[in-house]
């Protein structure tokens, strides 16, 4: 039976083999003593705290061990979690806490201050502290820990296969955020599914400094590699230096990132020098991956890969090898065992290979749709199981797939459609280009004509019209931006995503 729990099952088996390495302060935990953690977690949540089979509980907090106790602690029990983001607003975060029903709030210290004005304007019951400074009133967790410890241990029924584990609230970037229900079998699939796909191995030594909020955090490398047997180095945060600094030091041998954090670590002093002999190879995913980034990674004779996934579809999706990397740059990979993937046309039909059109993807890894919104689920998951990403994509006469934009990131120029991926990925291959961006802007005469936004590099000088040169030849002449908008930087989410609205707002 498929279930979340894979670190019980890990414990089971290798239950002396390190699991954990916590940075900066080094703590290290077993699979044996991460799984004992998480059972006292479990009574405590069960039989001091109330929370039953079914019922919503959050958890606000940056990395740290505590995440993960409680995310398979509510997984063993049955409880469903709502990881909250920590960049969010009291009024964004009171929004989930009230969609999703949520019955209590585990949170860190430094949340309090949020954490003080939810208690007012919500009607959650039950507040936990991991640490201080707690709010008046609140439980904290050392307190109950003694309780549980008294106190008699209830038996917990395994949750079943299409149970619910999480809610995983989207980013809103198009409206309001939907919870997506991830079910037990979902978790699990992913990180069984990844470990193979990916050719994960026991000895695998990754780091983990994305937020564990995230699908990304916590499905793209925590649950794969701890369904392996490998050690997780877990981050408090994101620092350059300190993230070489750990790569080097504890040997990491598969670095998740996305092309946000590439960027940052590639710009860091130590870039240049650390050992990086250690490492099978990096992947990146979250967002497109700048073909410059990838090509300097690669002069350190490291393997870049790039990778596709979604909350909903699991953020694992599609698998390449190291050498289908270099030879398929730019290319997200084949669909990874079980996973059927397709580009279809408005018409529900496959588009010939070589076109674009809607990713679709069905498999053991599709989520249940979005939580006590049955229209949001009926208009991305038709009655066949297949998910509709939203996502455009190709694919080649050899099975490899390419993204190539957001279905409604689509500018109609008289009446002919233009995917603003396709000239982005033209203009990063100019040596003066560090990021680019296409929106487009309403025109009498086209209706719609398409504006480049580009970051240069530092010390580097284009115009407008020589950018347009570079692109004659390679592009239709339709397809070449007319209007040019330069900035010292593009406005992305935390995760690499392009906020094109905001550079929409900025071209009215």
């Amino acid at each position: 039976m498929l279930h979340a729990d894979v670190l019980g099952e890990r414990a089971r088996l290798t239950p002396d083999k390190t699991a954990l390495v916590c940075v900066p302060g080094g703590d290290r935990y077993t699979y044996g003593e991460l799984s004992a953690r998480v059972d006292r977690l479990m009574a405590l949540l069960r039989d001091v705290c109330g929370f039953g089979a079914g019922d919503r509980l959050a958890l606000l907090a940056h990395n740290r061990v505590e995440y993960i106790d409680a995310f398979f602690a509510a997984a063993r029990s049955g409880i469903i979690l709502v990881p909250l983001g920590t960049r969010l607003t009291a009024h964004e975060i009171g929004y989930i806490l009230a969609d999703a029903g949520v019955g209590g709030v585990i949170y860190d210290g430094a949340f309090t201050g949020v954490v003080r004005s939810l208690a007012l304007t919500t009607s959650v019951e039950r507040w936990i502290a991991l640490d201080e400074p707690a709010c008046d009133g609140h439980a904290r967790l050392v307190d109950l820990a003694m309780a549980a410890k008294s106190g008699a241990r209830s038996v917990f029924p395994r949750p079943g296969p299409e149970d619910i584990c999480c809610l995983l609230y989207t980013s809103g970037t198009t409206g309001k955020p939907k919870g997506v229900m991830i079910p037990h079998r979902m978790v699990a699939w992913n990180g069984y599914n990844t470990a193979i796909c990916w050719q994960l191995r026991e000895d695998d030594v990754s780091p983990v400094f994305t937020p564990l909020y995230h699908a990304g955090g916590l499905g793209a490398f925590l649950l794969p590699v701890l369904a392996i047997g490998g050690t997780i180095v877990l981050h408090e945060g994101f620092d350059t230096e300190e993230i070489w600094r750990t790569i080097e030091r504890e040997r990491c041998t598969v670095v998740l990132g996305v092309p946000t954090i590439y960027k940052l670590l590639m710009e860091s002093p130590s870039f240049a020098t650390v050992d990086l002999s250690h490492v099978r190879w990096l992947i990146s995913g979250g967002a497109p991956l700048p073909l410059y980034i990838i090509e300097a990674y690669q002069r350190r004779a490291v393997a870049f890969k790039q990778g596709y996934g979604l909350t909903e579809v699991g953020v694992n999706c599609f698998s390449m090898t190291a050498e289908e990397s270099v030879r398929k740059k730019g290319s997200i990979g084949k669909a990874m065992m079980f996973t059927e993937a397709r580009a279809v046309a408005e018409d529900g039909t496959d588009v010939p290979h070589g076109e674009v059109g809607e990713l679709w993807l069905r498999g053991p890894h599709v989520c249940k749709g979005y939580w006590n919104n049955p229209e949001a689920t009926a208009a991305a998951l038709d009655a066949e199981g297949w998910f509709h990403t939203g996502d455009l994509a190709r694919r080649d006469d050899e099975g490899f797939f390419y993204i190539a934009g957001r279905q409604k990131d689509v500018l109609i120029s008289g009446g002919v459609n233009i995917y603003p991926a396709e000239i982005e990925g033209e203009l990063l291959l100019h040596p003066a280009v560090q990021d680019a961006a296409i929106v487009g802007v309403p025109d009498a005469t086209w209706g719609e004509t398409a504006v480049g936004c580009v970051v240069l590099r530092q010390a580097d000088s284009v115009t407008g019209e020589e950018l347009a040169a570079f692109l004659r030849g390679k592009l239709a002449n339709y397809k070449i931006p007319r209007r040019w908008l330069f900035l010292d930087a593009l406005p992305r989410t935390a995760y690499g995503k392009m906020l094109k609205n905001e550079l929409s707002k900025r071209l009215s």
